[in-house]
């Protein structure tokens, strides 16, 4: 046995200048999916001649989907590799996302450039949370991932507004996306400083009483993750329908509301309180799922998202659909953080990387299938429809965890 793992210290506090450098470079990691996500289905509009609803659409399929399938192999790459060569390697692949938008000359470039953004979103942010709940104590993985998805929201709602700012001031491009090549050198140059957490992994896979089946196969983490374990295959089930149903939220929701007769200024108001609730709670549920457990706050945060979804098509005031939104973002809040903790409770520090890759791959998949499957229903039966229908995956999914999924926090 390694003697230098005596030494390691394993907890937030112990490690709090790399836990908040981590917190830091994934502020700027989320800021990379706000520069985009507000300005690129206007390109699409002004620029290409596309539908603005046809450019969100094609941004969430590439988006989804290209980050999904990498989210997979992030995971095992960096048990292989180490987690500070693949969060570079994200950075790296960032840049020629900027670079792609300013020069594009047709609307394939930009999808490109989307699906570029989802590899460098599953690379990037993967690793930081990953070395995070590498840092931390058993009983300190929500905060951990409280933190991290709080300092990633936290940053595309900033960028979000910035670039929307920069190109009301001057134009839709190049110049917000200047800020995009700042972004990623920045994020590059602070992850220089980040130090590997290979070390931490072996000294929390020491200490793990859980026995591990000798060196698990990726095919057979991917079987555990995806059916074989109740408690991950109800985790990833869960984190599935949260994004299918945020990929619906995203296409439909300024259709729905815009319907309802609100301005296009009410319209940003209530499509930003969601995801403004659902990062900052992230901050409080990530932490109280090391206190009260994961089973049931994951539960309960999927009944209030289907049930937020049908108080939104049920009421009919402007005061309403804020609430509805709110309720919508701390629902989402509830289940994001702690999925990802019970994820990191249940699979052994060997092979927990690659098990939180696999979920990944299936809750980021969500935001393909949503987007797809949100159109499909509302071409056939109307947006409203598609709401209500799409609400009922997040109750199947907070079912199942409530019947199958066992307490994963052992205190």
């Amino acid at each position: 046995m390694d003697n230098s793992l005596n030494k390691i210290q394993v907890g937030v506090k112990e490690n709090i200048l790399q836990f908040s450098l981590l917190v830091v470079i994934n502020l700027f990691v989320g800021s990379m999916v706000g520069l985009e996500r507000t300005i690129l289905p206007i390109i699409g509009e002004e620029q290409f001649g596309l539908a603005s609803t046809s450019a969100a659409l094609s941004f969430i399929i590439s988006f989804g989907f290209s980050k999904a399938i990498v989210n997979f192999f992030a995971g095992d790459l960096a048990d292989r590799i180490g987690r500070k060569h693949v969060l570079l390697l994200g950075w790296a692949i960032g840049l020629s996302v900027p670079l792609l938008v300013i020069f594009a000359q047709a609307w394939w470039v930009i999808v490109f450039a989307n699906v570029l953004l989802g590899i460098n979103q599953a690379l990037t942010w993967s690793m930081t949370v990953n070395m995070k709940v590498d840092l931390a104590k058993p009983t300190q993985r929500g905060l951990a991932v409280g933190f991290n998805e709080f300092a990633g929201y936290i940053g595309v709602a900033l960028m979000a507004v910035i670039s929307g700012y920069v190109a009301s001031t001057y134009s839709l491009s190049p110049e917000p996306f200047y800020i995009g090549i700042a972004i990623v050198i920045i994020g590059f140059i602070l992850s220089l400083f980040v130090k590997n957490t290979d070390k931490h992994v072996k000294a929390q896979a020491k200490n793990e009483t859980q026995q591990l089946a000798e060196n698990l196969s990726t095919k057979e983490v991917f079987n555990r993750t995806t059916w074989k374990n109740k408690n991950l295959a109800s985790g990833s089930f869960a984190g599935l329908t949260t994004n299918l149903k945020d990929g619906m939220a995203w296409g439909l929701f300024p259709i729905f509301f815009s319907a309802g007769g609100l301005s296009v200024g009410q319209i940003g108001t209530v499509v930003a309180v969601y995801p403004a609730a659902w990062g900052f709670f992230q901050l409080f549920t990530g932490v109280l799922s090391d206190r009260i457990g994961r089973k049931w706050l994951i539960t309960s945060g999927m009944w209030l998202q289907a049930l937020s979804l049908w108080l939104i098509l049920l009421v009919n005031s402007y005061s309403m659909w804020l609430t509805g939104a709110l309720l919508l973002g701390i629902g989402t809040a509830m289940v994001y953080p702690t999925i990802m903790a019970s994820i990191s409770d249940v699979a052994h520090p060997d092979w927990r990387a690659t098990s939180m890759g696999v979920y990944r791959f299936w809750r980021d998949s969500g935001y393909a299938f949503g987007a797809l499957l949100a159109g499909l229903i509302a071409d056939m039966l109307g947006v409203s429809w598609s709401i209500g229908l799409v609400a009922l995956m997040p109750l199947l999914a907070g079912l199942l965890t409530a019947m199958r999924m066992d307490e994963t926090l052992k205190k």
